[in-house]
Parts: C-alpha cells; structure tokens; sequence
C-alpha cells in the first residue's frame, strides 16, 4: 500500500471541514429520506415501526464511528512501520466475529426484537419493524466497514477519498429508495440504506486496493498480523462500550415514547436525526480527522483540555442556531418539509422537542470530541465501566422524566446521563476541572446571546422570517464580538496538521 505521506497543510480546520461536509451531506440525503417518509406515509403507526427498527441502525452507525475513533491511533501506527495493510485486514477479521451473531439474531428473531422496540404497539407497528429489521442490520454492518476503511484512508492522510465514497453511496442509497417507494413501501427505505452501505464499503476498498496495487504490495501485505485478535477485541469493547451505551439510552426511550401515543415515536425519533446530524457534522468531523495528528503529537491534561475546548466551538455555535429557530419556527418548518401531519400541535412539539434536546447536544458534543482522545492517551480502560454506569442512570432518569414531562422528559433524561458519562471520561484523562471551566466559555456566550436574539425576532417578525432574521443576526453578533475562545480555537485547528 502507499505509504508515502500525504499532502500536508491544510490542518485539521481544512480536513474537519472536507469530513464535515460529507458527513452535512450524508445527514441531509438522511433528512431527505425522513421528509419522503413522512409525505409519503405520514404519522402514523407504520412510520412508528419504521423508526422503531431504525433505532437498531443508529445504534451500528454510531458502532462504526466508534471503530473509526479506536482503529485511527492503532492504524496510524502501522502505517509508521509500514504494516498498515496487516493492521486493516486485522481488524476486519475482529469485526466479522463480531458482527455475525448480530445479523443472526436479526434474522432469527426478528419478530421478539420488534415486539421490544415498539413496546408491543399496535400490530401494524410491529409487522413493520419485523420486515424492516433484517435489512436495516445489513445495512448498519455495512457502515461498519464502510468506517473501517475510511480509517485506513485516513492513516494516509486521505480524507478526501472516504468524503467522496460517502457522498456517492449515499446518492444511490436514496436514488434507490426513491426508484421503490411506491411498490416496496418502507422496505424500499431499509433497501436504499443497503445500497448506501455497500456502495461506500466498495468503493473505498477499491481505492485502498488501487493505492496497494500502485505501490506493488505483496500478498502478505493484507494478512492479519501485528497483535493478537484478543487484545484488538478488548481495544474494540472499550471503543464500542460508550458509543452504544449513548445509543442504548435512546433506545430505552422508545418503548417509553410510545406511551405518549400513536406518532410519539415518530416524533422523537425526527428530534433525535435533527439533533444527532448538527453533532455528526460538526463535532464528529473534527474527532476523526484530529486523532490522527494527535497520535503523532503525544497528549497531557492541558492539551486534552484544550483540545475538547477548541473542538467544542464551532460545534456549540451551531447547537445554539438550530435550537433558537427550532423554537421560533418549528410548525411553520416542519409542516412544510414534512407535510400536513406535522401542520399545528404536531410540528410545534417538534420543533419545541428539538430545543429541548440543545443540553443533549452540548453534552454529546463533548463526549463526541472526547472519546478520541482516551484512545490516543491509552485510558481507554474506564469506558465500559463509565458505560454501565451511564445506563443505569438513564433507566431511572427515563422513566420519571417521561411520567413527568413527557417526549421533553426523555429528552432532559438522555442529557444529564450523558453529562455524567462525560465527567466519566474528563476524570479518566485528568482533565475534569480545566475542560469544565474551558467549555463554560463556548457554552455561556450562546446560552446568553442566542435566547434574546431569536425572542425579539419572534416578537417582531413571522414564524419563518424571524428563524431566518435570528440566524444572520446570532451570525452577525458572534462576528462583531469575535470571542477571544473562538479565535484561539480557529488557530488551534488550522495549526494542527
């Protein structure tokens, strides 16, 4: 394989930028998705099944950006003593042992698994997760790959070429889900994110194979070697431990949400994608394209706290945008995008329910941008303690916040278990008290600036208008006060390479 390094330059400000963009793409093809879901079938029952099975993607999405993070330090590495081909072919190994009692269990017990989800809900609900299952599963294993890969093409210092892969599957996911909407009907949506997964798993392996042909790898290149599979599944359990028991939490949810009535789930589950694409595509981008450098960098406490910190900005910027003018415009946005069931009540719930997860994204934003670092520092023994603890916090927490507040319940339930999953993570780096005090800065300038703004637009302008006018004008006030925090973090980043 080449391993030759990379163009260097752009820094990790650029390269977050490239990574955050494609996975901006791949959220709003997803988006997309979700306003053909609700135009098409509505709020309804089947579309409750749909989300329900759903919930087991999002847990196998967030599964492969957990191996992206945990495979970045050890690939990178490899690549330093040229065996980055073993390393790869390693690891994929290790996940086919572990994925295959996962499809299993969709295919054998599809039926009880669904029955689960959807809280035994109405039948409709339940024959719907049922078909949707076992193609929903293939697909989340398919990402799974699909980030193995991306991994392997950015230990090269290649970021551009997984962007491309995933933009491209994800055009043909939703081309085929478009093409079979009408005679497949949700299925044809579980088919589409099949296409999606195997087309980014192809052709970023025909690009690692194209780059290993270049460079006249030999046959042994490709062969698992440099560790045992025992302590890579160890480094895999620690890896997968907190980005499941994150998912594990929503997933608690569900069965509670459905107590809310028919289309609760659906509900929830389109404040959860919104709030999960503005995290993805901000402060996930810069986890993946900075654990690389920072392997070659080394870590202490100070530069974990500065690094969260600096991560944590623009990310906490955009938190701050989509809960001003969710609050402000969410029936008039929703019911347009997402159609007439979302028109009144319903789409003022969502966009309400979407503010109300802001202290979630806060919190996952965190958590997102420091998980990368307990693999590069080699703490990452604590996570699955920190896991466990987190979801035994979140059953309790869940349970009374939906008996007392309802889908708002939940929401607040998912932030504070988060909040103490990432204190979890700050103590095991050493890093509690100084990344605390350093993300009070990011998080009081938008919880001051951002409630006034898009208040007295709403005061003064519509619904639409005002989420707009309060957007160019949180825009324009982060630019005029130029907040020292966010000037050292734009240096930080564009100075990482």
């Amino acid at each position: 394989m080449d391993h030759s390094r990379g163009r260097r330059g752009l820094g990790s400000l650029a390269t977050g930028a490239i990574t955050g963009l494609s996975l901006m793409i791949q959220a709003g093809l997803a988006a997309v998705v979700g306003v053909v879901i609700a135009r098409q079938f509505g709020r309804n029952a089947e579309t409750d099944g749909f989300f329900a099975a759903y919930g087991v993607f999002v847990v196998l999405a967030l599964a492969a950006n957990a191996i992206r993070l945990v495979v970045l330090p050890p690939l990178a590495r490899a690549r330093a003593d040229n065996r980055l081909g073993q390393e790869t072919a390693a690891w994929s190994a290790l996940l086919a042992a572990g994925l295959a009692p996962v499809a299993l269990v969709a295919l054998v017990f599809a039926e009880p698994v669904a029955d689960f989800l959807t809280g035994e809900g109405p039948e409709l609900a339940r024959a719907t997760a049922t078909d949707a299952l076992p193609l929903i599963v293939v697909a989340g294993i398919g990402q799974v790959y699909a980030g193995l890969l991306a991994s392997a093409l950015a230990a090269l210092d290649d970021y551009r070429s997984s962007a491309i892969a995933f933009i491209i599957s994800s055009s043909l996911g939703l081309t085929t889900i478009l093409v079979r909407l009408d005679t497949a009907g949700v299925a044809g949506v579980a088919a589409g994110m099949v296409v999606n997964a195997v087309g980014a798993t192809v052709i970023m392996a025909a690009i690692l194979m194209l780059r290993a042909r270049r460079a006249s790898m030999p046959a042994s290149g490709i062969r698992p070697a440099g560790g045992t599979l025992l302590s890579r599944g160890a480094q895999a359990v620690r890896g997968l431990a907190l980005p499941l028991a994150l998912q594990g939490s929503y997933l608690m949810c569900l069965p509670l949400a459905a107590h809310e009535g028919v289309g609760a789930v659906t509900t929830f589950g389109y404040a959860y994608l919104a709030a999960s694409m503005v995290v993805a595509a901000t402060a996930a981008s810069f986890g993946l394209v900075t654990a690389v450098p920072l392997t070659r960098i080394g870590l202490d406490a100070a530069r974990v706290a500065r690094h969260i910190v600096a991560t944590s900005w623009l990310a906490l910027l955009a938190v701050g945008a989509t809960a001003g003018a969710s609050a402000v415009a969410g029936e008039q946005v929703f019911s347009r995008v997402l159609g007439t069931n979302f028109l009144g009540a319903a789409g003022a719930e969502l966009g309400n329910l979407i503010a109300t997860f802001a202290p979630w994204m806060v919190a996952t934003v965190g958590i997102t941008v420091t998980l990368p670092l307990m693999f590069v520092a080699g703490r990452g023994r604590p996570l699955p303690f920190v896991a466990f603890a987190m979801l035994a916090a979140q059953a309790p927490l869940a349970f009374v916040g939906q008996r007392l507040f309802g889908l708002a319940g939940l929401a607040v339930a998912l932030a504070i278990s988060t909040c103490l999953a990432l204190a979890g993570m700050l103590w095991a780096l050493g890093a509690t008290a100084a990344t605390f005090r350093g993300l009070a800065g990011p998080t009081a300038f938008v919880a001051g600036i951002v409630p006034p703004i898009f208040l007295v637009s709403q005061a003064i302008l519509p619904d639409l208008a005002a989420a707009a006018f309060g957007i160019v004008a949180y825009a324009a006030a982060t630019v005029a006060i130029r907040p020292r925090g966010l000037m050292d973090a734009l240096r930080y980043l564009k100075a990482l390479e």
